[in-house]
């Protein structure tokens, strides 16, 4: 979107904005009934197009929403994380959402902690949080792996207060003490 966004490297993967060329395995990570089945639900292309344009929108207007992961030795794009607050959102959260032929690789907990390092470093947040249904064992394993504890129940705004959350956290404290060796 312009010479000064962000990119944030790691050892396998690029984050960075998204961009037209990521829309293709996009849709398709929105069309798998598993890998959409805690993001919203199955989408069809036109809908995955429409919710596809929130993340350029809020980089827009926020000047923060999820990085686009790209694996670095192909320059696939593998799926999304990062920072994410729309209205009445419970919290300041890092989210991710992976495409299933990136799963099971460590890229989810590789490129949540490097944006939640570019989180604290670039938004003063004070804590950061995951939305995680309660059924989604492979995200609270990655919450765990980034030192995020369970604090409860949580609620997510309209259209989707009904839908059955636990917030997952942890402080801007205790996660740079834990980046820097010491125990919280």
């Amino acid at each position: 979107m312009n010479d000064t966004a962000p990119i944030v490297e790691t050892e396998r993967l690029v984050l960075r904005l998204p961009r037209i060329e990521d829309f293709d395995a996009y849709a398709e990570m929105h069309a798998n009934e598993d890998a959409a089945r805690h993001i919203g639900g199955v989408l069809l292309r036109a809908p995955a197009w429409r919710k596809f344009l929130q993340m350029p929108g809020a980089w827009m207007l926020q000047g923060y929403a999820m990085f686009s992961v790209v694996e670095k030795a192909s320059g696939r794009w593998v799926g999304q994380a990062g920072p994410w607050q729309p209205e009445g959102w419970p919290g300041t959260e890092v989210g991710w959402a992976f495409h299933p032929s990136a799963w099971g690789q460590g890229y989810a907990t590789e490129a949540a902690t490097a944006a939640i390092d570019w989180a604290f470093a670039n938004l003063g947040w004070s804590e950061v949080i995951h939305s995680i249904a309660p059924e989604n064992i492979a995200s609270q394993a990655v919450a765990r792996r980034l030192g995020s504890v369970n604090r409860g129940p949580g609620r997510l705004p309209p259209p989707h207060e009904d839908v059955r959350i636990d917030i997952w956290g942890q402080s801007r404290e205790d996660w740079l003490a834990r980046r820097n060796g010491a125990r919280p």
